[in-house]
C-alpha cells in the first residue's frame, strides 16, 4: 500500500509545523531554546541572501518586512552578525521555513568533513586556520563540497591501486577492480547530509504500525499475517543449520521468504519488517533515490537496502510512541529494548534518528565497531564527528567494552573543541549455531553532549566537575589537534614534529605547535 503524501495545502518543509498559531508557537519556542542552549552564534548569510533572491526582493523590502534597518541586513548576508532570535523568528515567519534551516548544523558538518579533506597528506600542509575554512562553507558552499568529492575520489582511488598493488604482489591471478568511489561511502555520505532521518518513509512507518495494531509481542505475527493476506506471501520460519544460511531469503518464483529460526526474535521481527518494506514503500524509496542521484548503481542498490531497514526499524520502534518512552524512562536502554522487544544496536541507533522537524528528541550519536577498531556503522545527530577513514580515538570507552562485555560502559569525554559528551559503549555478540560457527563481535557507542545529560539516566552521580574523570580524546589521530597524548598513534596530519635524541617520552616525537 502506497503511503499518502503529505497534505498540499502545506510546503514540505512547513508541514505538521504550522496547521495552528499555537502550535507554530511552541515548535518556533522549542527551536529557538535548542539554538540557544548550543550558545553558539548563529552565521546564516547565504541562506538568508539565496531566500531573498529567490523571492525577487530588495535588500531594503525584505528589512521592511523584518523590522530591521537595510545596514543591519546587509550585515546579516554578509556573516558579519549573527542572527538574533526575534530575527529568526521573523525570517521563518515571512518566508514559511523552518527556524532550524538558519541553524549552523549543516555548516558545521561541512566544516568536519572540509577540514577532514584538507588533512589528507596528499593535499600538503592544507589549510590550518579556522577562519579560512568558516569563510569557504559560508560564501562558496558547493566548491567546498566539490573539494570534499574530490578527496573522497582520491582516497578511493589510492585504496583501489594500494588493494590492486598487494594483490600483484601475491597472487599470479587477479582482475582488475572496478570503479573509483566506493558505495558504501557515497551512501553514508547521502544519509549523513540529510540527517539521517527520512521523513516520508518514517511517517509512514508510523502509520503501517499504527495499522498493524500490535504490541512488541504480537508485531512478528502481524507482520507475517500483513505480509501473507495483502502481498499474497507465504512465510516460512527456517530452523535447519547451516553455515551459509541467510537470515532473511525471498523466493520471488514461489512469492515464498524464508526467516531464519535461529536468529533471536528482534533480528527476525526486523527481517519481515525489511521485506514488507521492499513491497509497501518501494515507491517512496525510488523517489528518494531519484533526488538522490547517486554516481553509480551499485550506490543506488546500497542505498534501496538502507532505505528499506530505515523503514523496518521505524515499524519496529515507531518514532512518536518511541520517543515518548525514551523522554518517559530518561533513555534506559535496558526499558527501551524491553518494551518494544528489540536490541541494543536497533534501540541505539533508533534514539540517533530522532531528529524529526518540531518533535525532535536529545541528539545523539551512533556508532559500532569491530574488534579491529573499524567502524562499520556511524551517524552523529550531535556536533561530535568521526573520522571517514581509520579508527576512532583508543581513549574512548568504545574500545572498552570488548574487554568487560559484560556490563554496559560510562565515559564522560572532551573532544578538543570543548565540547564534553556523555558515552556509554557495551559489546555484543552476534553468534551463529554451533560450536565451529562464527561469532561476530562488535562494541555499540552511543552519547549526547553532556548538557543534555540529565535527562540520561546514565548520568546520575557522574562527577562532572573533576578533570581527572574526564577522557580527554579527539576524532582520530591523523586529525586531533591535541599536542600531549600519550596514546597518540602518528602525528596529526599538516604538523612539523621535533625529535629529542636525549630524551624518551611515550610519545617518540614532540608536536611542534604552529603559529595562530
Amino acid at each position: 500500500m502506497a503511503i499518502p503524501p503529505p497534505r498540499p495545502d502545506f510546503p514540505p518543509l512547513a508541514f505538521g509545523r504550522f496547521a495552528c498559531r499555537a502550535k507554530k508557537c511552541v515548535v518556533a519556542k522549542m527551536q529557538i531554546s535548542t539554538i540557544a542552549r548550543s550558545k553558539r552564534k548563529v552565521f546564516a548569510g547565504p541562506a538568508v541572501r539565496r531566500l531573498r533572491e529567490e523571492a525577487g526582493w530588495a535588500q531594503v523590502f525584505l528589512a521592511t518586512k523584518l523590522q530591521i534597518s537595510p545596514s543591519y541586513l546587509n550585515q546579516i548576508e554578509r556573516s558579519q552578525r549573527p542572527l538574533s532570535a526575534s530575527v529568526l523568528v521573523e525570517l521563518a515567519r515571512v518566508f514559511r521555513v523552518d527556524i532550524a534551516q538558519f541553524s549552523d548544523n549543516a555548516e558545521d558538518r561541512l566544516l568536519v568533513d572540509l577540514r577532514d579533506a584538507l588533512a589528507d597528506p596528499a593535499l600538503g600542509h592544507g589549510v590550518q586556520a579556522s577562519h579560512e575554512l568558516e569563510a569557504a562553507i559560508q560564501h562558496t558552499p558547493n566548491l567546498a563540497k566539490a573539494i570534499i568529492r574530490l578527496q573522497a575520489a582520491h582516497r578511493a582511488l589510492d585504496d583501489k591501486y594500494q588493494a590492486l598493488d598487494q594483490t600483484l604482489s601475491h597472487s599470479e591471478a587477479f582482475q582488475t577492480p572496478g570503479g573509483v568511489v566506493f558505495p558504501y561511502e557515497e551512501v553514508r555520505d547521502f544519509f549523513h547530509g540529510i540527517g539521517n532521518y527520512v521523513d516520508t518513509l518514517d511517517r509512514g512507518a508510523e502509520l503501517t504500525r499504527e495499522e498493524l495494531r500490535a504490541d512488541a509481542a504480537g508485531l512478528p505475527g502481524a507482520l507475517i499475517e500483513r505480509l501473507e493476506m495483502r502481498h499474497r506471501l507465504t512465510v516460512k520460519i527456517d530452523r535447519s543449520i547451516g553455515a551459509d544460511r541467510p537470515i532473511r531469503r525471498f523466493d520471488r518464483s514461489s512469492r515464498t521468504l524464508h526467516i531464519d529460526g535461529c536468529a533471536d526474535t528482534s533480528t527476525q521481527t526486523f527481517a519481515l519488517a525489511h521485506q514488507l518494506a521492499l513491497f509497501q514503500a518501494g515507491d517512496l524509496a525510488r523517489d528518494i533515490l531519484r533526488q538522490a542521484n547517486f554516481r553509480s548503481a551499485d550506490a543506488n542498490s546500497v542505498c534501496s537496502v538502507a532505505l528499506a531497514n530505515y523503514f523496518a526499524g521505524a515499524v519496529v520502534l515507531p518514532y512518536r510512541q518511541f520517543l515518548d518512552a525514551a523522554r518517559s524512562h530518561r533513555h534506559d536502554l535496558g526499558i527501551l529494548m524491553h518494551i518494544f522487544g528489540a536490541s541494543l544496536e536497533q534501540v541505539a541507533h533508533r534514539l540517533s534518528t530522532l531528529q524529526r522537524p518540531g518533535a525532535q528528541g536529545i541528539p545523539f550519536y551512533f556508532l559500532r565497531i569491530d574488534r579491529a577498531g573499524n567502524i562499520t556503522k556511524r551517524h552523529s545527530a550531535t556536533r561530535l564527528r568521526f573520522a571517514r577513514y581509520g579508527g576512532a580515538c583508543p581513549l574512548w570507552n568504545v574500545h572498552e567494552a570488548f574487554e568487560a562485555p559484560d556490563r554496559l560502559h560510562v565515559q564522560i569525554v572532551e573532544m578538543p573543541d570543548g565540547v564534553r559528551y556523555l558515552s556509554l559503549a557495551q559489546a555484543i555478540t552476534k553468534a551463529g549455531i554451533g560450536h565451529s560457527s562464527t561469532r561476530r563481535r562488535y562494541a555499540i557507542g552511543l552519547g549526547c553532549e553532556l548538557a543534555d545529560g540529565g535527562q540520561v539516566v546514565y548520568a546520575d552521580g557522574l562527577d562532572t566537575l573533576n578533570a581527572h574523570s574526564i577522557a580527554r580524546i579527539g576524532i582520530s589521530c591523523r586529525l586531533c589537534e591535541r599536542t600531549d597524548c600519550p596514546q597518540r598513534a602518528f602525528p596529526p596530519a599538516g604538523s612539523a614534529i621535533a625529535i629529542d635524541p636525549d630524551v624518551r617520552r611515550a610519545v617518540p616525537y614532540r608536536i611542534v605547535e604552529q603559529p595562530t
